[in-house]
């Protein structure tokens, strides 16, 4: 019986916490506490919603408490430096604890020295949600491509620059695209994260560090957002049969690896165009396989939240690497 703490408890967690309790006869995790900014809880929490108390005074004392086995850290993004997601990483690799995530921050700024932080305590760090809402990407590579390197990706990865996109080639204008984004619960806490391109550089330098080897920080990355495209300029590409996608890109050059964000206006038929709103798609390039990718349907929080019970389960069959 593998037991969880849980640090952030918002819509990610609440959904894995569902997922846990319907799952408990065949995987029995048992969630020993929930520590969030508003109060801290301790399990068992066999059915309701959690009844928060005071607020533990620090990590460190919240995770000696729980006595889990493994920290899901559910914080959001903080598109600055990944804090604070990585000191709790690095709380809990510090008591032997493996670690899940779902936060891009800590794959996007930390992840060479949080991989030897693991390696060295004997645990594993794992990510699968961080990029494309569960939908395999890094499980993919590493249980079905053995002897396959990436050399490059190429991505459409941010959900509400399509839907304001969208939303602008229906009439609306740019500031009633992110109102519709907002309405959705997709949006970074503050929009412009997402509108000038950082949601989207984090994920670019996730990819790029697990994938390329970059050991590089969003900040990296070439990036440009877009604010660029007014709505008039977005019905006229329409009109054109053409639209504009968010685009990530990482390539191995001879002169090191170039990483890039940008708007990018493409014909319908390109694949990169054929999603809109909340819809993902990557492609990986490869040495030995080509170009193959991975596309996810208007995915939700619920694909959030299996994607991170996926690497709970990883745990279980691959305790160590």
């Amino acid at each position: 019986m593998i037991k969880l703490a849980f640090i952030g408890y918002g819509s990610v967690a609440s959904g894995l916490l569902q997922v846990l309790r319907e799952k408990h006869s065949e995987h029995p995790f048992v969630l020993t506490g929930i520590h969030r900014r508003q109060g801290t809880a301790y399990g068992p929490f066999d059915s309701g919603d959690p009844v928060f108390g005071p607020r533990a005074l620090t990590t460190g004392e919240f995770l000696d408490r729980c006595g889990a086995d493994v920290l899901v850290e559910l914080t959001t993004l903080n598109p600055e430096n990944g804090e604070p997601a990585i000191t709790h990483i690095r709380e809990a690799f510090a008591r032997k604890m493996h670690v899940v995530t779902a936060n891009k921050g800590p794959v996007a700024f930390a992840f060479d020295a949080l991989m030897k932080e693991a390696e060295a305590a004997g645990v594993r760090f794992l990510f699968e949600s961080a990029v494309m809402d569960g939908a395999p990407v890094f499980n993919m590579v590493r249980h079905n491509l053995p002897g396959v390197q990436v050399t490059g990706f190429t991505g459409v990865l941010n959900s509400t620059t399509k839907v304001i996109i969208d939303a602008m080639e229906c009439g609306a204008s740019f500031e009633d695209g992110i109102r519709h984004a907002q309405r959705l619960g997709i949006t970074e806490e503050n929009y412009e994260f997402d509108t000038q391109g950082w949601d989207a550089a984090a994920k670019t330098a996730a990819l790029a560090n697990v994938f390329l080897g970059a050991n590089t920080t969003p900040a990296n990355v070439v990036r440009e957002g877009i604010h660029g495209f007014t709505a008039e300029r977005i019905r006229v590409l329409a009109a054109q049969g053409q639209t504009v996608r968010l685009v990530s890109r990482g390539q191995k050059t001879d002169a090191g690896i170039y990483l890039q964000v940008k708007p990018e206006i493409l014909h319908r038929q390109d694949i990169l165009a054929s999603i809109g709103g909340t819809s993902n798609l990557i492609l990986l390039h490869t040495d030995r396989m080509g170009i193959l990718g991975t596309v996810s349907i208007s995915p939700g929080v619920e694909q959030t939240s299996y994607g991170v019970y996926i690497d709970l389960l990883e745990l279980v069959r691959y305790p160590s690497l």
